[in-house]
């Protein structure tokens, strides 16, 4: 995985954190859902990531 998509994985995965702890703060449950699925889309690109790295070795 490139240092790049390790950066922009961890900031999706941040900005996911912060729109659902704003939703819970403001009772969004639509932001907070919308947080939560950030989340789920990043943690799925780092495992692509990974099993790219993994066909490389």
């Amino acid at each position: 995985m490139g240092l790049g998509d390790k950066i922009r994985n961890a900031a999706d995965d941040m900005g996911g954190k912060a729109k659902e702890a704003a939703g819970k703060a403001t009772d969004d449950r639509d932001l907070e859902a919308e947080g939560k699925g950030d989340q789920a889309v990043s943690d799925l690109k780092q495992a692509g990531e990974k099993v790219k790295d993994a066909f490389k070795h």
